[in-house]
């Protein structure tokens, strides 16, 4: 097999003797096209004369688990299964619903498997079960990125702004950007493994979603989005209508939070329904666009990769954590609480909507998520709080939130990837967002309206 710059073992295992499959782990490239990680499983298994099992999990044990996560992850599974054995691959989801039961799938699956190889994500608990996992499954463990469209290991360092990631990105980019062709499975599924499907295998239907959410253990406090649904062929609709309609403006159109005009594929994006390379060439040539998409975003990638911990202050560039502190004193008047923030009870009514927005479909459009921000930091009691607030209410109602650039983002707030501006109460030189300066170059009223 040739060197990849996308693979990585995370463990000195070699590959099991007289094992039954390949088993692929879908934590966060939830697909089964276009997905540079399976590619390498189905490789890895030809080789072997091996079939490949698509394995998928969800515990009730994540943080923040509530019912419209697990709904919009379930929403994509039957369509998942069905591509994935159209391919001639097994397929195995399992629910786990109670933490009391046996929590311990993978490492049944993984003890008849060659190799297991999963993805390469760098936040939220794929980065910590990569960690911890690779060390017990007594095989090879590979773990491979299939997020980014040029390899996180290709720029190998951590970067300080887009600025000095571009060009990196952009001389790179050539020799990466192309369909992601879905290789031939030499030797096809017919079964034979005594825990799959009998033993760990959950049935998931179009029918059954709410079903299976209601009897699992998680917060059902938090609403299913009314906007969005999970699932390849939603994310690919999404695709299509932006493309065709929204993409010739988005120069414009995306910086009008009230118009809806960016792609509204973010959580597609983070739960891998969909790739960001075939996305990428859907949009070629429409550079406004793909700076977000591909620069940006794997500038975020970047610091989740090779950058501290997000939940600290000390995430920060030496700058901002010296300015910050240096205000942390200062007079914050109002200072709301988290509840007060999470019930949207503020005397602002844009952060209001924005808020509202987040609560009930599970997504702020990206100009006032930046305004949304901004304000948690002035009226928080320090910068710290504010961090600890901004993670928790995407953690828990965003779905997009999790991801290197949700953390990213929020951690602009507060001056990463940035530079230090005129000096200000509690920012110090830290970026400051005002109402007037929204009302100035969007339509406020607007979205109100939209979000009253």
């Amino acid at each position: 097999m040739m060197t990849n710059i996308r693979v990585r073992q995370l463990n000195s295992c070699g590959v099991r003797a007289g094992a039954k499959y390949v088993l692929y782990w879908a934590q966060a490239n939830r697909r089964a096209e276009w997905n540079q990680a399976l590619e390498f499983a189905v490789e890895l298994a030809n080789g072997l004369g091996l079939p490949v099992l698509f394995y998928e999990g969800l515990t009730c044990t994540y943080p923040q688990a509530n019912d419209r996560l697990h709904t919009f992850v379930l929403e994509g599974v039957a369509e998942t299964e069905r591509a994935a054995k159209a391919r001639g691959m097994g397929y195995c989801f399992h629910l786990h619903r109670r933490a009391r039961d046996r929590h311990d799938a993978l490492h049944r699956l993984a003890a008849e498997a060659a190799a297991v190889v999963t993805d390469d994500f760098p936040s939220f608990v794929t980065r910590d079960y990569n960690g911890r996992v690779a060390g017990k499954v007594g095989c090879a463990y590979y773990a491979v990125d299939a997020s980014c469209i040029v390899p996180m290991a290709a720029i190998g360092k951590q970067e300080w702004a887009a600025r000095t990631i571009r060009p990196k990105i952009l001389r790179s980019l050539p020799g990466y950007l192309g369909a992601v062709k879905g290789l031939k499975v030499g030797r096809r599924w017919t079964g034979g493994v005594g825990l799959h499907p009998e033993k760990l295998h959950t049935e998931v239907t179009e029918g059954n979603v709410r079903e299976l959410v209601a009897s699992s253990e998680i917060d059902h406090s938090v609403a299913v989005s009314r906007e969005f649904r999970g699932g390849r062929r939603e994310a690919l609709r999404r695709l299509r209508e932006f493309v065709g309609h929204g993409l010739k403006n988005y120069a414009e159109m995306s910086k009008e939070p009230s118009k809806r005009g960016t792609s509204q594929l973010s959580p597609y994006l983070h739960f891998g329904h969909i790739s960001a390379m075939e996305v990428a060439l859907a949009a070629e040539g429409k550079e406004d666009f793909l700076e977000q998409l591909i620069v940006r975003r794997e500038l975020a990638f970047n610091f989740a990769r090779y950058g501290p911990r997000p939940d600290s202050i000390e995430a920060l560039p030496n700058w901002a954590r010296m300015t910050l502190a240096k205000h942390e004193s200062d007079e914050r008047d109002p200072v709301y609480s988290f509840a007060e923030f999470a019930r949207e009870e503020t005397h602002d009514e844009l952060w209001n909507a924005a808020q509202r927005e987040l609560l009930r479909d599970g997504i702020i459009q990206g100009y006032y998520r930046m305004y949304w921000g901004k304000k948690i930091i002035e009226w928080s009691a320090t910068p710290q709080r504010a961090l600890e607030t901004m993670i928790s209410l995407h953690d828990r109602f965003a779905l997009d939130g999790r991801d290197p650039n949700t953390y990213t983002n929020i951690l602009w707030c507060l001056g990463l990837h940035d530079r230090a501006w005129g000096e200000r109460s509690i920012f110090g030189t830290v970026r400051y967002m005002g109402l007037e300066g929204m009302k100035r170059k969007t339509d406020v009223d607007a979205y109100l309206l939209k979000n009253a």
